[in-house]
């Protein structure tokens, strides 16, 4: 090989060479060693595997480990933790320390010395990511199918993306009081003066003041009660009355209604679209399903479906997927296409770590709402999870649900920002039909008037704001609801 092109392949590997800067490493080390102060600017987000050089990822352990335990880590203290021959490069131990200390930053550049390292620990992260995909892509065994592959793939972008981050920590006092202020703004501007996002329900949206970012809440009902019929009917009017403005940056920012996450667990995508068509069109699903409709009512459907096709609601109907799954495809959602209220129907279908489900199902469902509800914080949207009851409601004379109904763990109601039970009468009394003509029937029947179509939403906790009960209008044939006409806002009957 001539020597040009011998000197083009060694500036190739060069060029090739995993990113890093090993300058900033000895100067923030030697920042650490002259100030250990300056540690806890870093240690917040820097760990010893984000150093390029492996002496010192070991040096910056040492540090952490005698600052920790409240000791001095200088160069006079750390080489007694090293053997007293030993060398880094070509230099004794002693030296290198001393020389590190003769290169440091002030501790004013230090977070900033400490950032670039840590970026270009993920950039190194990438590349090996990126370098594991194509090799098992080349290599992969034959029971391994490319999803596989893909999930994996996802799965350690995801880990890499949010581990480390240096965004967390303490807040001033002044800050927070910004976005208290921001945040009332920002409901005075809104359609109905909320603080939340509107559920297009005026009375859920009055008592709870709409759906609040980073709350877990939790609606939990017997089977029949219409769970999914009121979480469907909210995710549609969120998606309905979303709007958004364009920032300067180019994103956008949502200022009424909003992007909708739905994990359909229990049914498919399909049989959630038809009930969403049958509330909004007036025609059963049981017929819509049968095909029995009539012309005209088709032409409803067709401009039904036209309009839902604009809506910003993304299905997932994948059973049986793990807390750690629906967090994962959560976040590629946000990233993607953006998120402002995530649903999860419902939460006893989740799954945990093997480990948390070895424990018992208690502790599996402590680790789902454990972990919805850091992941409501995380991606500063509100999470509706819903919930199965247990059997001891239809033991008791009022089936009223309360707290200690929530079944399998009392991290639910620990856990969760607002916890809703939805009851109907209606249902308990057709079951209890006494016989015709008797004076228990017309007592029943008088009773089966007042409470016919309508539903109770029990707010039984709510951290920001009063519990209580909002009465809604309940329609069962096309399982929607809406707000119970109030007979003060009644317009004024002529006699």
């Amino acid at each position: 090989m001539s020597a040009p092109a011998k000197k083009l392949e060694d500036h190739a590997t060069l060029q090739r060479l995993a990113p890093h800067n090993v300058e900033a490493e000895r100067q923030l080390l030697g920042a650490i060693l002259m100030n250990n102060e300056t540690f806890f600017r870093v240690s917040d987000f820097l760990e010893p595997q984000h150093f390029f050089v492996e002496p010192h990822r070991i040096i910056y352990e040492k540090v952490s480990q005698l600052i920790r335990a409240g000791k001095v880590a200088s160069a006079i203290t750390l080489k007694s933790f090293y053997p007293a021959e030993h060398q880094i490069g070509e230099m004794p131990v002693t030296t290198y320390l001393l020389r590190l200390t003769s290169e440091a930053t002030t501790i004013i550049n230090a977070e900033d010395y400490g950032r670039t390292i840590h970026d270009l620990a993920v950039r190194r992260n990438l590349i090996r990511i990126g370098e594991d995909m194509v090799n098992i892509a080349f290599d992969a065994p034959i029971d391994m199918p490319p999803r596989s592959q893909i999930e994996d793939a996802e799965r350690r972008l995801f880990e890499l993306a949010e581990t480390g981050r240096y965004d967390g920590g303490f807040h001033s006092f002044t800050e927070a009081l910004t976005e208290a202020i921001d945040m009332a703004a920002a409901a005075f501007e809104r359609d109905g003066h909320l603080s939340g996002i509107s559920t297009g329900l005026r009375d859920m949206d009055s008592r709870m003041g709409g759906l609040q970012r980073s709350d877990l809440i939790i609606l939990a009902a017997r089977p029949a009660m219409g769970k999914t019929s009121l979480v469907t009917n909210i995710a549609f009017n969120v998606a309905s009355a979303y709007e958004a403005v364009e920032q300067p940056d180019g994103s956008l920012k949502t200022v009424n209604g909003g992007i909708v996450g739905f994990f359909s667990l229990e049914m498919s995508s399909e049989q959630l679209a038809t009930r969403i068509i049958a509330e909004q069109t007036g025609i059963s699903s049981s017929r819509i399903r049968r095909g029995d409709i009539k012309e005209s009512e088709f032409g409803k459907l067709q401009a039904a479906a036209q309009f839902m096709q604009t809506l910003p609601l993304y299905i997932d109907h994948t059973g049986g997927i793990s807390i750690a799954q629906l967090a994962a495809r959560a976040r590629r959602l946000k990233r993607q296409r953006g998120l402002d209220c995530l649903i999860v129907d419902y939460l006893q279908l989740l799954s945990g770590t093997a480990k948390s489900a070895a424990g018992g199902r208690v502790q599996e469902i402590t680790e789902i709402t454990t972990g919805l509800k850091a992941l409501a914080k995380e991606l500063a949207v509100p999470i509706i999870a819903l919930s199965q009851l247990s059997r001891q409601v239809e033991s008791r004379d009022d089936k009223r649900p309360q707290l200690s109904d929530l079944r399998e763990s009392g991290s639910i109601e620990q856990d969760a920002d607002v916890v809703m039970f939805i009851y109907r009468d209606e249902y308990y009394l057709q079951s209890r039909m006494p016989k015709e003509g008797t004076e228990e029937f017309f007592k029943w029947q008088k009773e089966m008037d007042e409470a016919k179509g309508k539903a109770e939403v029990l707010i039984a906790k709510q951290r920001h704001g009063p519990t209580g009960t909002v009465n809604l209008q309940f329609d069962s044939e096309v399982t929607r609801f809406s707000d119970l006409a109030q007979s003060d806002h009644m317009p004024m009957r002529m006699e």
